[in-house]
């Protein structure tokens, strides 16, 4: 029996995999014991009953509110969502580019082409962090400090510091205003679309009517509320503004640093895709009449996206895992945060561990979201 087991394929197979998980599970104990016993020796605390103490330590800027005397663990939240706020803007703003991108690419005009095509070379030739670091060197250099500030509209100013603007403020009632606005157009157009359609005519002065109507509901609303929203415009105040929002200078760099380098990738993802489409596609479209926007956007991207959307997918993790380079600028996402938090408490184990789960719950969500829609489109085609 013991003959007849060892001379089969599946048991060895079995036995050999054991004992590769055998061997690695032995070599993780040997790593932990060795650094707990490290760590232990040196007077270095271990654990995550840290996450729960004040972490004493300022956030140049947050999107969600944040102070010194919060917790380590709001810390890392606030690091988080500003790393989700930069990743989101940067994944849209480059798309949105890279499409333009691709067209340029695919003009017949010999010179915007040719424009095109050394911007792509030029941008995915250089090194992000160089980049990053020259739109900083711009940011902080090309405006005046906040005494002379360049004021083109009124309520903005352009200054050293960043770009200062009105900041809406929601006062009590605000929000059901805003909620009580968005419902009202919803139903404005509905009805708009529906009386068009039922007119069998042109819709446009029924849904302008529509509109002009939500408009004067409005109107109506925001004063019977007393007036809940308002607009905080900035101020000089000594060396630098108060009130109003603030659109810093390491936010700038690192948004438009992204954008631009990213969206070289994705043009040419975007063109390889269009261009993978047969030819045909496009002479029997022409042949039906239809205008080149058409045949683009109704004809050949719908085919093209199932061959955009996987390398667009690791483009987009990318992006993702790119914004880490924001320390290079000082934009407080979490790794700086993670950085800081490090220095404070010594537990840097415990910090990395957090950051890595934070970054694989965010490449794998991304993962599955663009796989579901390019399953999507691919059932569509079909």
């Amino acid at each position: 029996m013991i003959s007849a087991l060892w001379y089969s394929a599946r048991v060895r197979a079995w036995a050999a995999q054991i004992a590769l998980l055998a061997g690695l599970g032995l070599f993780l104990w040997m790593i932990v014991g060795n650094t707990v016993e490290n760590l232990t020796a040196r007077g270095i605390r271990t654990g995550f009953d840290y996450l729960w103490r004040p972490a004493r330590f300022p956030i140049s800027e947050s999107i969600i509110r944040y102070d010194a005397s919060d917790s380590f663990l709001w810390a890392y939240v606030a690091g988080l969502a500003n790393t989700l706020w930069l990743s989101l803007l940067s994944i849209v703003f480059a798309t949105i580019l890279g499409l333009f991108v691709c067209l340029a690419r695919l003009s017949h005009h010999p010179v915007l082409s040719y424009m095109t095509g050394v911007y792509v070379t030029v941008l995915r030739n250089v090194p992000l962090i160089v980049q990053l670091l020259f739109w900083y060197a711009i940011a902080t250099s090309v405006f005046p400090a906040p005494r002379a500030a360049l004021n083109p509209l009124p309520g903005l100013f352009l200054s050293i510091r960043g770009v200062y603007a009105p900041a809406l403020i929601v006062e009590p009632g605000g929000w059901f205003f805003l909620i009580a606005s968005a419902a009202l157009f919803i139903v404005a157009l509905a009805v708009g679309l529906w009386s068009a359609r039922r007119a069998r005519s042109f819709g446009a002065p029924i849904l302008l009517a529509a509109l002009a109507f939500w408009a004067a509901t409005n109107v109506v609303l925001y004063v019977a509320l007393g007036r809940p929203l308002k607009l905080e415009m900035p101020e000089l105040n000594g060396l630098n503004f108060s009130g109003g929002t603030n659109l810093s200078p390491e936010f700038a760099a690192i948004i438009i640093g992204l954008t631009i380098y990213t969206s070289a990738f994705i043009g040419e993802i975007i063109r390889g895709g269009i261009e993978a489409i047969d030819k045909g596609q496009w002479e029997g479209a022409r042949a039906l009449g239809l205008s080149e926007r058409v045949v683009m956007f109704k004809v050949i991207l719908p085919q093209a996206l199932r061959i955009i959307v996987p390398p667009m997918t690791s483009q987009y993790l990318s992006t993702v895992k790119n914004t880490t380079l924001a320390v290079a600028v000082g934009y407080p996402e979490l790794g700086l945060v993670v950085n800081t938090v490090i220095n404070q408490t010594g537990q840097a184990i415990e910090s990395i561990l957090i950051m890595l789960c934070v970054f694989l719950s965010i490449s794998l969500s991304v993962s599955l979201f663009m796989n579901w829609y390019n399953a999507r489109v691919a059932l569509v085609v079909r």
